[in-house]
């Protein structure tokens, strides 16, 4: 023990000496000029959060793309759940088995055809353009071939920001498996999710969370279930009306209109498009037909199916839906264009819990105060 006291004991003063090394010099003394500081801190730290938020977008982008994926599936595993009284895993495994059937059915039995007609479909687009290009000149426009790919072009750059940072199609069959993937996880337990996310927020405003988030969540479902079934009814019934009158490629524009139904106006605009230059390519009469064709589907689609399912939760003005598919899809193209609606519905939402919230608080102030 005499031994080993000479050498303890100026271990244990080097050691206190360590533990209280005094003020810091970075301690600011006067608590005016600490509060400024300590708010300048918090401000840079916003900032630093935004910037981040920019750097990622296009990754924060595809994971709302796979919660809109999983609120899919969970829609489906939730209608099967009034039918079958089994786990929802299972529910969930059954609605994938089908969603692949039904991959594959098109690949398999429906892909000779739709392919054979798509080898075609770029020759009697540009061969319509050019007659249209034609005509206009006839009528006096300065149109030039080089004019248009210019404007082709300079679309394609201002639209395609998510297609460069990706890498082209590869990439974003990456960016669909990785959508797909998450989509799943998602959708087997969304309730894991729910609590980590709930874990981040006040314990006084975990309720509000909930709460909001119930109502995004079932508006987001009836959403998307009348997007599914107007992509269903408005592909189903293009290929019918233009295959009676005999229409090239009514398989394929049928089912261009059905995917195109996805993205709200300008899915509608593409598709109509299409078909128009499609029927004009058979004569003015089978032009005049198709258009016909597209006023009579979109009509039915705008005035019957969207307003029975989608529009009876998610009131959205079509200009504002198309304001928000043009800025996003400009910022993040087609993925941004696909996912603006749903986006602007789930702000629209949390906007009206957070009004309902305010009043329901205006109205409990003055009784509490009375009482």
């Amino acid at each position: 023990m005499s031994e080993k006291g000479p050498s303890y004991e100026p271990d244990r003063t080097i050691a206190a000496a360590q533990d209280h090394p005094g003020k810091s010099p970075a301690y600011i003394g006067d608590p005016r000029l600490r509060f400024e500081a300590g708010r300048a801190l918090v401000w840079g730290l916003v900032i630093g959060l935004i910037a981040l938020a920019v750097h990622i977008s296009q990754s924060l982008l595809v994971i709302f793309g796979a919660m809109v994926f999983g609120c899919m599936v969970d829609g489906g595993a939730r209608l099967l759940g009034k039918f079958l009284p089994i786990g929802r895993s299972w529910r969930v495994a059954i609605v994938l088995l089908l969603a692949t059937a039904f991959l594959l059915w098109l690949g398999y039995f429906a892909g000779s055809q739709i392919s054979q007609q798509a080898a075609q479909f770029p020759a009697i687009i540009n061969e319509q353009l050019g007659k249209l290009i034609a005509y206009m000149r006839d009528q006096g426009f300065a149109i030039h071939t080089e004019n248009i790919e210019n404007f082709a072009s300079s679309m394609a750059s201002g639209v395609g920001t998510v297609t460069k940072a990706i890498g082209g199609i590869f990439g974003g069959l990456t960016t669909v498996l990785l959508i797909v993937i998450i989509g799943i996880y998602f959708a087997i337990d969304p309730r894991i999710y729910e609590r980590g996310v709930a874990w981040m927020v006040p314990s006084h405003r975990r309720e509000a969370f909930y709460d909001t988030l119930s109502y995004q969540a079932y508006t987001l479902r009836r959403l998307l279930a009348g997007r599914l079934v107007g992509m269903v009814a408005e592909g189903i019934f293009t290929w019918a009306l233009l295959a009676i009158y005999g229409v090239p490629m009514a398989a394929l524009l049928g089912l261009l209109t059905g995917l195109l139904a996805f993205i709200p106006n300008i899915g509608a605009i593409i598709s109509g498009v299409l078909m128009v230059l499609v029927g004009f390519s058979g004569g003015v009469d089978m032009g005049l037909y198709t258009i016909f064709v597209y006023f009579l589907v979109q009509n039915f689609d705008g005035y019957v199916l969207v307003p029975m399912i989608a529009k009876k939760t998610v009131d959205l003005a079509p200009g504002l839906v198309l304001s928000a598919q043009l800025i996003f899809g400009v910022l993040f193209g087609i993925l941004g264009l696909a996912l603006a609606d749903p986006m602007l519905a789930m702000i629209k939402v949390a906007l009206e819990r957070r009004s309902a919230r305010l009043d329901a608080e205006g109205e409990t102030e003055p009784q509490e105060a009375t009482a």
